[in-house]
This record gives C-alpha cells, structure tokens and sequence, in this order.
C-alpha cells in the first residue's frame, strides 16, 4: 500500500477521545464556577437594589393576617407555588396555588420581619406612593405611611406640608451628626481618658509593688497621680453630660406613622438613618439609593447581631490579617526552599522533608488552630505577658487571641505551599546562568541572591498568591486565636502605637459563619450572607490582582529564555 493511501485512510488517531472527554470535563467545570459566581454576584447586589412596597388586602377573616390586620404591605422577595388539598365530595385533589414571601418590616409591631401570604387570601394590590422605607438602628427596616412630625419646639409638620420632605431630610441628616458626634465624645475623647486612668492604675500598682516604706519621689508620683485623675474624672463628668445632652435630643423630635393596617405609632426621628419613597423612585434614583445603601454597607458597623448595618470591620481585619500572614510566611517559606534546593545535600533526610512538607499541606486547618492556641498564644504571648506586662495581669494582653497570633498560625498552614511553589521556580531557572555567573567569579550566594532569586521571583509569587487565596478563606483555626463575632476597636488606628496586633478582630469568613449558623434570624441574615461572601470574593481577588501585577512584572523585567 502507498504512503499517501495509509495517511489517507479512516483510521482516526489514538486518544482523540479522551481530548474530547477532558474538554468536556474543563468545559462543565467552568461552567459550574461561572454559575457559582453569578449566582453570589447576583443575589449579593440584590440586597442593596430598592425594591417597590407592595401593599397586599387580605380577604377578611384571613389566617394570614395578625390581629386581624386588613393588609400586609412590603417588598416581594419571592414568589412560589405550593400544593394545596383541595375538599371536595370526590376526596378532593391536590391543586397548584402561589404565595409571597414579602418583606414587611416593622418587626417591633409584628415580631417578625419576613411573611408568607398565599395567594388566595389576596382581595387587592396597590403601590401607594405614600409609602416610606426607613433604615433604623434597631428592629430592622420600618415600613409605613408618614402622618406628621412632632418636633421638640411643640410645632408640628403634617405629612400634607409642603416642607415636610424638606423637614424629614433635616430630621434625619442632624439625627446623623449627633450620632457621629456621641460616637467620636464616647469612643475618643472619653476613651483617651479611659485609657490615660488605665496607665495611671499601672502605674500605682507598680510602685504598690515594690514593698516596704515608700520613697518621698513615690510618694509624690502617687500625689501626682491622684490630681491627675481628679482633673480627668472632671472632664470626663463634662463629656459625659454633652453625650447626655445629645441623646435627649435624638429623641425630642417624633415622627407619627401609620402602618398599613391602620395602627398608629410614633419613632424618634434620632433613631433614623436615612429612608425613601420606594414607589415613587425612577430608574435613575433607584441607582442612587443602591449607591448609596452599598456605600453604607461598605463603610459601617454592623447591627442587630450583624444581620443589619455594615461590615467595614470585618474587611478591613480581613485584609490586615492576610498582609500579615504574606508578610510572615513569605521570608520563611523562602529561606526554607533556598536551603533544600540549593545547599542541603540530596539524600534521604532531604527527601524525608520534602515528604514532611508536602504532607502538612494536607493536614487540617483546625489542627493548626489548635497548635496556634497552645503555642502562640498560651506559650508565647503568656511569656511576653509574665516578661513585659506583669502588671497587667491577670488580665492578658498577649497571652489571647489577637490578630498578630492569628496571622503567624495561618503563616504555618500556608508556608508548605509557598516552600513548594519557591523550589519549583528556582529548579526552573536555567543551569547557564548559574554557570555564567560562577564563571564570572561570583560565590554561589552572590549568584542565588542576583541571578537565581529575580528569575525566580514570578514563581514565588504564585506560590504567594495559592497562599494569600487559602488564608484569607479560612475560618476555622481563626475561631481559636483571635477572631471575634463583634470588634469593638480595629487593629490599626491613629491611637500610639497604631497596630495593636494583640486586638481581637472580625474577618469575613466568620462573619459568614456566623450569619449562616448563628444569627436568630435567619431570613434576615440569608442576603447579608450572599452580601458577605461577594465581598469575600471581591477582596481575595483584589489582592491577587495585585500580587500577579507584581509577578507580571517582575517576569518581564527578569525574563530570560527559561520562561
């Protein structure tokens, strides 16, 4: 037979199957990554879209109403089907009816936050532009029809006035300026006199300790102390009565409101936090409010066991506890590959800790919690304590959990992946220039640290960016040395000397967790989850954008024919 017959013949090339099969399987699993991501993405954004308030008339005597409530009226979250037992002479059938799960708010009148109606208890539906959503610092959203506002002069703003929109913006912004104002005098300035008493105890109790008869300049340090804390109890009773004085008026202005079953109640305009018309919006003001309501999500605290407010502590413990793990594990990880590729003597016992490394990488994540509570904070941070915060004890400083002990356990878990992905990169580098540059005089030192590690450096920082990646996700061993459920302070302030990395912190991952697990209501914490989570992905992104610009860069500068 001719070549050119054999080559043209139906015989199909060996394994063109299994390309189709391992296509197939990168093909399905991009596809259920991309579905994964839209699904947070979308359900995350969701939150902060303002929806329209329906107000739902319920057919009288309805089991769904409360107290005989008329009407229910808020924002539609979803809409299902369920099967319904008919009654009928046959034994009846079963039958496919719709219902709402509606937002309704106010859950200091009703108790509860989310409803079920079914659809069959529906008489009418309206979306009165009347309707107001308002954010409060407690008990969730209020939905209701504003009657008046009773302010603290005695006069009295009808919701019919044509400066009562005018009135409720100015109610509302100054209710946020003293509210901002009662935090900085509570938080700041009596908390920098809090602390200033604080280290006047320390300082009693040590010249307390010292024993014996006290020496005159002892006794004038102990004199100096007391008119130190006469002066700062005296500012303290002044602060304190300014924040005092703030808080009556949060609550001298009233704003009366109707729900939509007609009941009556009245709202201090100070526990306000910003509100709208959600029926009365354009396409363009809806972006506004989402823009604003994720700003505020952004940039807050949380509330109301974290399923209100913001979770601004909780990113920024997040990226300072990652930035604190790189900046631990990378030096170590990289020493450590240094040594075994370039100086240790191949053989057995270098084998042995190869195989020692590759198997912590698989070891699981609440061991090393457990390995970091008993060494680092109990061992380590007790010493430190004993050594150089004994007065302070038995309260401890860094003999607890904090953000610094957090760090260095999640730098153990991810330094086998860094000692790894460091080797790989400096066996890559081509053996020419390592010879050149012996060659040229350098000691094998000189030629590691200005021809090996630059070359190498791109492949570091992969190793860097799995680590980055896994840290930042973890939960468990944080649940151990540090992480909290609410931080009342950061890890980092303008108060001297600026990181206290023996604070307690909040970290996404947690906060997830606890959503998830742990809030009381659990409707209410599902779109903070999903909220939560997008922020998780959007910031572990954001760092390993950064870090691969780097790498990118770095490739380029220090490129050579090995890459």
């Amino acid at each position: 037979m001719h070549k050119n017959d054999f080559l043209s013949s139906d015989i199909k090339p060996s394994g063109e199957g299994m390309v189709w099969i391992t296509s197939m399987g990168l093909a399905v699993g991009l596809t259920m990554i991309v579905f994964l991501l839209g699904m947070i993405v979308y359900n995350g954004l969701e939150v902060f879209w303002p929806k329209s308030v329906v107000r739902l008339e319920l057919k009288e005597g309805s089991t769904a109403g409360l107290r005989n409530a008329p009407a229910f009226a808020g924002e539609i979250v979803k809409t299902q089907t369920k099967a319904v037992q008919s009654l009928g002479a046959d034994g009846g059938s079963l039958l496919r009816q719709r219902e709402y799960q509606l937002f309704v708010g106010n859950k200091d009148v009703y108790g509860f936050g989310y409803k079920f109606i079914d659809n069959a208890e529906i008489v009418g539906e309206s979306r009165p532009s009347e309707i107001v959503v308002a954010e409060r610092l407690e008990y969730g959203n209020a939905i209701f029809i504003p009657k008046q506002f009773t302010l603290a002069d005695g006069s009295v703003v009808g919701a019919d006035d044509p400066a009562f929109t005018a009135t409720f913006d100015r109610q509302v912004e100054e209710g946020n300026e003293r509210r901002a104002e009662i935090r900085r005098i509570e938080r700041d300035q009596i908390g920098a006199i809090n602390r200033q008493l604080d280290a006047i105890r320390l300082g009693r109790r040590a010249i307390e300790n010292k024993g014996g008869e006290l020496s005159v300049s002892d006794r004038q340090e102990l004199s100096d102390f007391d008119a130190t804390v006469a002066t700062l109890q005296a500012e303290y009773e002044i602060l304190a009565a300014k924040a005092r004085g703030l808080r009556e008026l949060q609550g001298a202005n009233k704003i009366v409101y109707t729900t939509v079953d007609g009941a009556e109640r009245t709202l201090s305009s100070g526990d306000l936090i910003d509100y709208y018309y959600p029926n009365r919006l354009s396409f363009f003001d809806k972006v506004g409010v989402f823009v604003h309501r994720f700003w505020g999500f952004l940039s807050t605290e949380p509330r109301e066991a974290n399923t209100e407010g913001g979770i601004f502590p909780a990113i920024f413990g997040t990226f300072v506890m990652t930035l604190l793990m790189s900046v631990a594990v990378t030096p170590f990880g990289v020493l450590a590959a240094i040594y075994l590729r370039e100086y240790a003597r191949q053989g057995p016992f270098v084998r042995a800790v190869r195989v020692a490394v590759n198997n912590l990488a698989g070891v699981p994540s609440i061991v090393f919690g457990v390995f970091g509570l008993g060494f680092f904070v109990y061992f380590v941070g007790g010493n430190i304590d004993r050594l150089f915060y004994s007065l302070s004890l038995p309260t401890p400083t860094f003999g607890t959990g904090g953000v610094l002990w957090a760090s260095l356990t999640l730098a153990l878990m991810t330094v086998p992946v860094v000692i790894v992905a460091t080797e790989e990169a400096l066996a890559a580098v081509s053996r020419g220039s390592r010879e050149g540059s012996l060659a040229c005089g350098a000691s094998k030192w000189q030629t590691i640290q200005r021809i090996v590690l630059p070359a190498s450096l791109p492949g570091i920082l992969t190793g860097l960016i799995l680590a980055m990646a896994r840290g930042a996700g973890e939960v468990a061993p944080l649940m151990l040395v540090g992480v909290v459920k609410l931080a009342p302070t950061l890890p980092l302030d303008g108060i001297y000397p600026f990181f206290h990395l023996e604070r307690k912190f909040m970290h996404l991952g947690f906060h997830i967790y606890d959503l998830g697990f742990q809030s009381p209501d659990s409707e209410a914490a599902k779109p903070m989850v999903f909220a939560t989570t997008f922020l998780l992905i959007l910031l572990v992104v954001c760092l390993n954008l950064g870090a691969i610009m780097i790498r990118n860069h770095l490739r380029k500068k220090y490129k050579t024919s090995t890459f």
